[in-house]
């Protein structure tokens, strides 16, 4: 058990963790991404919507 816990230690040493403005920068791209991703299938949505509409009306 010592050793194992020699060898979590030392990878644990290893890591590195992320800088204040690397998580900030990160972030602010995911919301960004995520409304672009949004608002591109909002807008397929609706000419989708806009497209089934038109083909039934025009069959009724």
């Amino acid at each position: 058990p010592a050793k194992f816990i020699q060898q979590v230690r030392n990878e644990a040493g290893k890591i590195v963790w992320p800088t204040r403005r690397e998580v900030v920068t990160t972030t602010i791209m995911v919301f960004i991404l995520a409304a672009a991703a949004a608002a591109f299938f909002s807008l397929v949505d609706l000419g989708i919507r806009f497209g089934l509409t038109q083909l039934l009306q025009a069959v009724s």
